[in-house]
């Protein structure tokens, strides 16, 4: 992002989710990895998910690699089994929080363990350093119970999930990106202000409701998502109940070559990153 830096955030573009699907065809909203906004330096991919019926989602995610990068899977209603090929196993319910760095490579799968009911959540993909694509693969998973809900303002309470809210931090390590990232609920007639680091690229993500951004009051509503300027201060106000994820980290500013399930820093990476799948050595 080219912006110049000012003391509070403004919108610069807004983009609306994409519908799409992805593993074996769970339907979703593409937010960040779609053509209007391939990505936004550190982070590769934003998916939303959301059905009440059963056959948009129940096939799920079956074992599919990673390599290069961290996938970031927030839950709001649901669950989702995970288990990988170094070991981890977890069960994501509502509120609940996986943050899973692939490093040198991860095999994984993702099902739902229901067959009726609402499904509901977020994906994010943050890329990593050069110097990290190679490190050994972490899990990280948090209850519902162990994100701090933090009430920001009067009307407004945050889900902390990474990143600092005055003297409160989120339980997530990001590492070199330093993320932030937060659910805010708003009632109706509210409004906050959250301190984001400056040079960080940040975006809000509205899924319920409508939300005004920045001190021009930018109306960004349900299924849009607002890139902001670089800069200090986000100002957000909503005059009905709204719900929205703020997302921000520090770009990289390092060469990014994808190929499905791979991001690396050059072609001859990913070239390698396949013949290590196929050869069973990731």
């Amino acid at each position: 992002m080219a912006e110049p830096t000012s003391s509070t955030r403004r919108v610069v573009g807004i983009v609306a989710g994409q519908a799409t699907s992805d593993g074996a065809g769970v339907k979703l909203s593409r937010i960040i990895g779609q053509p209007a906004l391939p990505d936004l330096d550190p982070f590769l991919l934003l998916d939303a998910f959301g059905s009440d019926d059963p056959q948009a989602y129940i096939a799920g995610f079956p074992s599919h690699p990673h390599r290069g990068f961290e996938t970031v899977t927030y839950m709001l209603a649901g669950r989702v089994r995970h288990r990988d090929n170094a070991g981890n196993e977890g069960l994501l319910g509502p509120g609940s929080v996986q943050w899973m760095t692939a490093g040198r490579g991860i095999v994984h799968s993702e099902m739902p363990e229901q067959e009726n009911g609402l499904l509901s959540g977020f994906q994010l993909w943050v890329n990593l350093p050069a110097r990290d694509k190679m490190t050994a693969p972490r899990y990280q998973e948090f209850a519902a119970t162990e994100i701090p809900r933090i009430d920001v303002a009067p009307g407004v309470v945050a889900a902390l999930i990474a990143g600092s809210i005055g003297d409160r931090r989120g339980p997530v390590e990001s590492g070199v990106t330093a993320a932030f990232y937060a659910d805010l609920a708003f009632d109706a007639g509210s409004s906050a202000a959250i301190a984001l680091p400056g040079e960080h690229n940040a975006v809000v993500y509205v899924y319920e409701g409508v939300l005004n951004l920045g001190e021009a009051g930018t109306p960004v509503a349900a299924g849009s998502l607002a890139v902001l300027s670089l800069g200090g201060e986000l100002r957000l106000a909503a005059a009905a109940a709204a719900r929205a994820l703020v997302i921000a980290g520090a770009p990289l500013r390092e060469p990014v070559v994808r190929y499905g399930p791979f991001v690396m820093n050059s072609e001859a990476e990913i070239h390698q990153a396949v013949r290590d799948y196929q050869t069973g050595r990731l």
